[in-house]
């Protein structure tokens, strides 16, 4: 068994709450702009005082209309001001955030309102408040339904008018750090989503925690723009690091957008998802050897990568140096201008990133901070300082954050930032969280000598083989996808005699790469998966894939699909994760093909 421990490196006060920051940031420094909202087109600065302003006018208003001290309130709606708007003001008036992704079916909406008991609802949009009508009379407790497309905030800002502003700050006041801040519901890759509950003290714990240990990111001339759902934890984890450090922090939920958004805002540091960096840099690969350029950016990232290791022993030498410097000027400033041209560092969070795109970024100017953690350690269990990366890694445990390998390599993790819960759940909570405060994360990983920690896979997605062999999924599909045709795959074999593998190609980096091979690039995904040489790409794909397991975890065969798996067909999570069993059920038949028939 394999143990870490970071000290805690700050206190919060018993009565310390996530509102604390919204007044005093507007009484220290009242002109201090904190966020940067899109109005007509244009980002528009909003003060701190003007932020605190809307969030008590607003949170006077869910007074007015009944709103009780603890009470549940759903917030649905895409990533926007006025979702940290709402955020906060359910909070000042005392009550309890429900976040609901915008792309929830009104089944999803029903259960997250009515298993939590909320008793209002903010939508964002027409289509969103049709959605919730559609269950509206199974959900009998919700006597308001607010829409923000509709002027729902202007009308609920002026049912609060008449409410004292001492009345206000009493409701504020019924709030303690250990009170129930939000109800986080899981994206439910199985069966029903379980509501995780987070306390002030929780969120607070590691907002403030990251000014702590990344100062040079968060701070109050620090920009990020959020494009990630604020329903999911990562997102809500960075709103409230900005508040609490004062970062600027802008929202967009266009991403088709994102790059002139990106130019515009140009932000000092990004959040996202490994997905997003393999696509920004599959796309910058397929784009330059489309273009006939493929040696010199082939080149520019070798160096890059280069670069990068040689800062982990001793820094680089002269040579390596004037390459680097040269392609900077031709290959990365490009590449970092495409992220707003200011972008030092960036969170990757939700899956492992891998050493390779680590390397690649950190060596164009990027700096990469992975980190690990999920909504029931409301957000980061460990990550890196900039200044002690250790790339291939997630980092260590965050300040009061211990983490514990398990006899069968189970993360374990404890700490102020570990959920108190499920919602309503107690057999659930028993199956996770110890009597000491130890959670079973359900991953599986390694600590070095440091400290850090690195995931090799899931404990539920272990594949044993009909052979008996242990197969984590996650370092081949890692690999796999970093491929530029490749959108998504998935590993199986669970009680077969081999590995195989399922792969989709991606849409957008497919018509390049078949330009570049002299093939008609406007071949259809479904008749792209059927030939030769995009079957011969895939197969040296799985080769590279394969150099970094035994020849008993190795893939053997694989199958292309003629679809791939999206959000919207059900396959993948809100967040991008994998929806593993969906994936078996509906593509059982074509694993069945890979092994000449199923499991007898």
């Amino acid at each position: 068994m394999q143990e870490y421990s970071t000290p805690q490196q700050l206190e919060l006060p018993a009565d310390a709450t996530l509102v604390d920051a919204v007044l005093e940031n507007a009484a220290r420094t009242p002109d201090h702009v904190i966020f940067t909202r899109k109005v007509d087109g244009r980002w528009a600065p909003v003060t701190t005082k003007e932020f605190a302003t809307e969030v008590s006018a607003l949170a006077a208003g869910l007074v007015a209309s009944g709103v009780q001290p603890g009470d549940r309130v759903g917030l649905m709606s895409k990533t926007r001001y006025e979702w940290t708007l709402c955020d906060y003001a359910i909070w000042r008036a005392g009550a309890v955030t429900v976040p609901i992704y915008e792309t929830s079916s009104a089944e999803q909406v029903q259960w997250n309102l009515g298993d939590s008991g909320a008793v209002a609802v903010i939508v964002e949009s027409a289509a969103h408040e049709a959605t919730f009508r559609e269950v509206q009379d199974q959900l009998p407790d919700v006597k308001h339904a607010w829409q923000i497309d509709a002027g729902g905030l202007e009308e609920l800002a002026a049912a609060g008018r008449d409410v004292p502003a001492a009345d206000l700050d009493a409701r504020t006041r019924t709030l303690k750090a250990d009170s129930l801040a939000t109800i986080i519901y899981t994206s439910g890759t199985t069966g029903r989503p379980k509501g995780c509950e987070l306390t002030h003290h929780n969120l607070l714990g590691v907002g403030r925690s990251a000014g702590v240990v990344m100062p040079q990111v968060f701070n109050a001339q620090g920009s990020t723009l959020m494009f990630l759902p604020l329903a999911h934890v990562f997102g809500r984890f960075v709103q409230v690091a900005c508040v609490e450090t004062q970062a600027r922090m802008g929202h967009t939920a266009d991403i088709k957008n994102l790059l002139p958004d990106l130019a515009s805002f140009q932000p000092t540091f990004l959040l996202s998802v490994p997905r997003v960096f393999e696509k920004v840099y599959n796309s910058a690969k397929a784009k330059a050897h489309g273009d006939g350029k493929g040696k010199i950016f082939d080149a520019a990232e070798a160096t890059a990568i280069a670069y990068s290791q040689a800062l982990d022993s001793g820094g680089a030498g002269p040579l390596l140096k004037l390459k680097h410097g040269l392609f900077d000027k031709l290959v990365y400033g490009k590449l970092r201008a495409a992220m707003g041209g200011k972008v030092e560092y960036s969170f990757s969070g939700g899956a492992p990133l891998g050493a390779r795109l680590g390397h690649f970024f950190r060596g164009i100017g990027v700096t990469i901070i992975e980190g690990y953690g999920l909504t029931e350690t409301s957000a980061p269990a460990t990550y890196s300082p900039p200044d002690k990366l250790k790339i291939g890694t997630v980092g260590r445990p965050g300040p009061g954050v211990s983490i514990r390998i398990a006899d069968d390599g189970e993360i374990m993790i404890k700490g102020e930032n570990v959920f108190r819960g499920y919602w309503h759940n107690e057999a659930a909570t028993r199956e996770v969280l110890e009597s000491d405060g130890w959670f079973h994360s359900g991953d599986i990983g390694e600590l070095d000598s440091d400290g850090y920690l690195k995931i090799t896979g899931r404990k539920k997605e272990l594949i044993v083989t009909a052979g008996g062999k242990n197969v984590a999924p996650a370092v081949l599909e890692d690999r796999l996808r970093a491929h530029p045709i490749v959108s998504q795959c998935m590993v199986v074999g669970d009680q077969r005699p081999f590995i195989g593998c399922l792969v989709t190609l991606d849409a957008e980096s497919l018509p390049g790469w078949l330009k570049a091979q002299g093939k008609d690039e406007s071949m259809s995904i479904a008749s792209a998966s059927e030939d030769p040489d995009v079957q011969a790409e895939i197969q040296k794909a799985v080769d590279e894939a394969n150099k970094a397991v035994s020849k008993a975890e190795a893939i053997r065969k694989f199958t292309i699909l003629p679809v791939d798996w999206t959000e919207e067909g059900g396959q993948m999570t809100p967040s991008l994760k994998l929806k593993r069993s969906v994936v078996m059920k509906e593509f059982a038949s074509e694993v069945d093909a890979l092994y000449g028939g199923p499991v007898s």
